[in-house]
């Protein structure tokens, strides 16, 4: 008897992509993505045990407060992780939770590797079924783009997307993404990007890019130019790291309507009350668009 598909190999219904969602949500909410990050600083701040509770408390109320304010949330995988399998089961809650309410999520994994590994990544966030799908996934293609290549074709199988690093705002991100000058890594990262997003229609292709909102003038240095990317730019940093919406203008100059800007922090240290996290959300937004 031939044996039966696997959840990889079934054929799925034609489904409204990523970049076409993301592009709707930025339209009618503004280009902001809360990103949440429960600190242990944070945490105490917020009145809570670092501990699961705490963990679940503090993110299901960002989620409660911003779900109709912001186009996305971005949960850091990492501050999940280091509460073990507990908490790992709170980010599954809250990935929920915001599919739930309405908003898109970034899971915030950085995750990169080759062969059944990185097919192993991609399943566990982009497939329908998976208790950690979410709507999209960072990656980091430092070990070759086309490594990414599992990740890459099950979002676009699913309709979910998926946000590669290519400048960061890290001191430390140069010894890397800068290499080559003018044929730099972050350089060709861009342009593998570009034409990865040409498999989709729409304003946004479901292939975005990472690219720090406090990296000054390194576009223009390393001579990348975003705006034929068509891909959404996240671009963490503003706030608490110091970016505001005139260097995000300044920055990406050109490519700005493609900017979905990352506030953590700032919007953070308003709560653990509702009331406050929202105001700083709309604050945020505000600047955003008067900009």
């Amino acid at each position: 008897m031939p044996e039966s598909a696997s959840p990889q190999q079934e054929q799925q219904p034609a489904r409204e992509s990523f970049g076409s969602r993301l592009a709707a949500a930025m339209a009618a909410r503004g280009p902001l993505c809360v990103g949440i990050d429960p600190h242990p600083q944070l945490l105490a701040e917020w009145g809570l045990n670092d501990d699961v509770a705490g963990l679940e408390r503090f993110s299901l109320t960002v989620v409660e407060a911003v779900a109709s304010l912001a186009a996305a949330v971005k949960p850091q995988v990492a501050l999940y992780e280091r509460h073990g399998s507990a908490g790992m089961a709170v980010l599954e809650r809250t990935l929920a939770a915001s599919a739930e309410a309405g908003v898109l999520s970034i899971a915030d994994a950085k995750r990169g590797d080759i062969g059944s590994t990185m097919a192993a990544y991609a399943d566990a966030w982009l497939r329908d079924g998976s208790s950690l799908a979410a709507d999209s996934v960072t990656l980091s293609p430092y070990l070759g783009f086309e490594s990414l290549r599992p990740a890459l074709d099950l979002a676009a199988q699913y309709g979910r997307g998926v946000f590669v690093l290519a400048l960061t705002s890290n001191p430390e991100g140069k010894s890397v993404q800068h290499v080559g000058g003018s044929d730099s890594v972050a350089r060709r990262i861009v342009a593998a990007t570009a034409a990865e997003n040409q498999r989709y229609q729409g304003t946004l292709g479901s292939v975005g890019l990472v690219v720090g909102a406090t990296i000054g003038s390194a576009l223009e240095d390393l001579g990348i130019d975003l705006a034929p990317v068509r891909g959404a730019i996240l671009a963490p940093g503003l706030g608490a790291q110091g970016a505001t919406p005139a260097d995000l203008r300044a920055t990406f100059g050109a490519a700005y309507p493609s900017v979905l800007a990352t506030s953590s922090r700032r919007i953070l240290a308003a709560g653990p009350s509702l009331a406050g996290l929202r105001a700083a959300t709309e604050e945020t937004l505000g600047g955003l668009r008067s900009e």
